[in-house]
């Protein structure tokens, strides 16, 4: 009589060990290359340059010309996510609805492409373009419209945000269309058997849903648009109070004696802004996610 062979049962570590493998490749990268350089800042935003001690950074960071630029980083940051939100929901929509497979495969590739372009590389195609001498700027010129005459320049705080949409809008629509493939027919179907308008399916069960997803895209794109850089850089030279020139300004040794420390100080407080948006960010996307399942 032969006897039943019981397999051996794996151990807890063995099952703990298969689940988090793939995780720790990216957990070794984000430790290595975000967290111990933010705890670096953290630390030194709280020390004298010769070591010891002190909140001079910090009290410097919140006053005069620093307070100026996270005002103008905050403003640049909500204007260039809140616009984005509007159009880029509407678009988005407008290519969930699109019958042509082929377009909306064009739109959507299109749309990854724009939201990774950035950087000195955009800055120059807008000055080629939209610049005081670009090409559109002088075929505007040819139709008597001169821009720069009715107080439009692209080296201005509007000017940056003009080139901060052109990839903060595609970004946008990348991240919204997911929930909008959570919005299942049989909900639109139900309403309008129960004698609903598309008014009042939107209201009570369209908006209702996306609502978590928009706001959690709004927020992402908020943080990219606070901590962009070398676009605005590109543009502007410094001459516009941003958060992300200023500490760039540290970086490359332009710094008063016993202010070496002033950069790491902004960059907390960017660091601070930026987790209370992704926390957020994170509370929502679990809501939304509710959908899509």
């Amino acid at each position: 009589m032969s006897s039943a062979v019981i397999p051996k049962k794996s151990s807890t570590w063995a099952r703990v060990g298969k689940t988090w493998a793939p995780v720790v490749p990216f957990a070794a990268w984000v430790v290595l290359f975000l967290g111990i350089p933010a705890v670096a800042v953290i630390i030194g935003a709280f020390q004298k340059p010769g070591g010891g001690w002190t909140m001079t950074n910090i009290n410097i960071a919140t006053q005069g010309v620093y307070l100026t630029g996270f005002e103008n980083s905050l403003k640049m940051a909500l204007l260039t996510s809140i616009v984005p939100a509007i159009v880029g929901t509407f678009l988005a929509y407008a290519i969930h609805v699109s019958r042509g497979t082929f377009l909306r495969r064009v739109c959507v590739t299109a749309s990854g492409v724009f939201a990774n372009f950035g950087g000195v590389p955009l800055a120059f195609m807008f000055i080629a373009t939209l610049g005081l001498t670009g090409i559109g700027t002088q075929w505007l010129n040819d139709l008597s419209i001169n821009l720069y005459n009715h107080g439009f320049t692209l080296y201005s705080f509007n000017g940056v945000a003009l080139v901060y949409m052109y990839f903060q809008i595609p970004l946008f629509v990348l991240v919204t269309l997911p929930a909008l493939e959570g919005l299942r027919r049989s909900w639109r179907e139900a309403a309008e058997n129960l004698g609903a308008h598309s008014w009042q399916y939107w209201r009570h069960v369209g908006i209702p849903v996306l609502m978590p997803a928009i706001l959690g895209s709004t927020l992402l794109v908020f943080g990219f648009g606070l901590s962009a850089y070398a676009t605005a850089d590109a543009l502007t030279a410094g001459t516009i109070a941003l958060t992300p020139i200023q500490i760039g300004t540290f970086l490359n040794g332009n710094v008063l004696a016993g202010q070496e420390n002033v950069g790491k100080a902004l960059a907390v407080g960017l660091i601070a802004i930026s987790a209370i948006a992704m926390i957020a960010y994170v509370v929502l996307q679990r809501r939304a996610s509710k959908w899509l399942r």
